[in-house]
Order: structure tokens, then sequence, then C-alpha cells
């Protein structure tokens, strides 16, 4: 198996072009790339016949599709009620999902709020656990949760926060965001010897099943002291904010791992998670 390469969402050549996502598989496809994430970020709105679109289109041309739950999902809110509703968001994120042919359901974490980050991440842990009992209580047992690494310091979902939540299932695989943990870190990544320790990290937390097959974004990320995160950029956009996939590429292909990348570049995410791809086979 080899690293599989695509953009979120439809980028600015692509939009260019054509009036619906149905068309993504068969344009991703002709660029070379291998997969996909369809965005739910601002709810799930997905009618069936987007979905049967999407599940036709995508085995067609080869695209393999993950989604992105909403945005507004707080798995450690203070309130009940939001948790409550983030279970739900979840499950029907589940269920658009499972009607496209995704198996990869994308989950941010939350904020931390006022309370330490230890009371945050307990109540994320509760959160999700309910949020896959009902889920597989529902069929949805074959989705795998991803919950995101964030790039907001205050947000909850630093990686060792985000291995903790996925050692509650043996399904749940971290979406590792590495743009994120660079914003987070304020500029944390700058070697192949950084990279290596986030890998090390994955696999000594969850094994080597679950490093082999990890989900994860990238883009170089704009970053502010001490908040973290301030915007997305393109690979083009070289205004010394990284962090640089080439050696995360040399690693991938060295220790022979298959993770998604998913490409978060602002516009350009389709044209570079190609040019990640292209070095990774170019190292490969």
């Amino acid at each position: 198996m080899q690293a599989k390469f695509g953009p979120a969402g439809n980028s600015e050549a692509f939009s260019a072009k054509n009036k619906s996502t149905l068309a993504a598989p068969q344009y991703l496809s002709e660029m070379g790339l291998d997969c996909y994430e369809y965005e739910c970020g601002r709810g799930v709105k997905v009618s069936d016949n987007i979905a049967k679109g999407m599940l036709e289109n995508s085995q067609k041309f080869g695209i393999a599709l993950s989604l992105h739950s909403p945005y507004f999902i707080s798995l450690s809110s203070v309130e009940k009620e939001k948790r409550d509703n983030s279970i739900n968001y979840i499950l029907q994120s589940c269920d658009a999902a499972k009607r496209m042919g995704a198996d990869r359901v994308v989950i941010h974490s939350g904020s931390c709020g006022k309370m330490s980050r230890e009371e945050a991440l307990e109540l994320a842990k509760d959160t999700l656990l309910r949020a896959r009992k009902e889920a597989i209580a529902q069929g949805f047992e074959d989705i795998h949760f991803c919950p995101e690494t964030m790039g907001k310091v205050n947000q909850l979902g630093n990686l060792y926060e985000v291995l903790e939540l996925c050692k509650l299932d043996d399904t749940f695989l971290p979406c590792v965001d590495f743009g994120h943990l660079n914003a987070r870190d304020l500029g944390g990544i700058k070697s192949k010897e950084d990279y290596a320790k986030i890998l090390d990290d994955i696999e000594n937390a969850l094994g080597k099943d679950r490093v082999k097959i990890f989900h994860s974004h990238f883009s170089k990320i704009m970053y502010t002291v001490p908040g973290g995160e301030k915007k997305h950029l393109t690979f083009e956009q070289n205004e010394g904010y990284g962090p640089d996939f080439e050696p995360l590429m040399e690693l991938i292909a060295e220790r022979d791992l298959s993770p998604q990348f998913i490409c978060e570049s602002a516009g350009t995410q389709d044209i570079d998670a190609l040019a990640m791809k292209k070095y990774y086979l170019s190292v490969k």
C-alpha cells in the first residue's frame, strides 16, 4: 500500500471549471490524486442524490473519501447540552459518510475554556465514547473517528491529547494536522527529526497498525505568538512559516507507511497535494 493524497474540499481551479462537487472524483483522478475530504464544517447537509453521486463517482475513479464533521463540535464543553449536540453532529456526519462511502470522519475536540487541560480531556473522552457507542447502535461501526490535532494553543488537541482520545477505541485513527502542530508550537517542526518524533509518538501510543494508516492534514499555516494558528497559506506563499513537507514525505517512504494526506492549502489544495505526492513517489 502507498500513501494517498488529495484536497480538503474544492480548490479555486476546480470551482472555476465545475459547478458540482460530484465532478471532484474524476477531476482528482485525472490529476493523479487518490483521496478527497468532503467538507461539512458548517453543518451536515448532504442530500441522498449528492451522497449517491459521490459514492458512485469515487468508486468509479478510485478516490478514497473522508468527511470533515462540523467545526462547532465541542467534545469538552462544560455545558452538557453542547456535548449532547456534538454527539448528534458526529452521528449526522457518520450517516452522511456511510451514504457516500467515506470511512473516516474528522472531529474537532473543542477548547479548554477556563478548565484545566486534564479536565477538558476527561470531558472529551466521555463525549467521544458515548458518540462511538451510539454510532455502533445506529450501524456506523465501520466509520473511523479521527480526532484532529488543533492549531490554537488554547484548544484541546495537542498530539498527546489526540492520542489519548484515540486510545479509547481500537478503531479510532488520529488526524495529525502537521500545520496545526507547527502553529501551536510556534514553529516547532523544523527538521526531519521533529517529524520522526511525532511518528514515533503515534506508534508508541497506538501501535504499528494504526501509525501505518493514520489520517493527516497538511498545509503551511501562519501563526501568532502566543496564540498559534492564524490562517492557512499556500505552498507558494513562502513567508517563513512552515512546515516543509519534504522531510515528512521521506520518512513516510522510508517507514513504508500509507496514511491519507489531505491538503488544506488556501485555494491551491489540489495542486499542493500533487506536489506532495510527486515528491513522495520520487523518494519512494
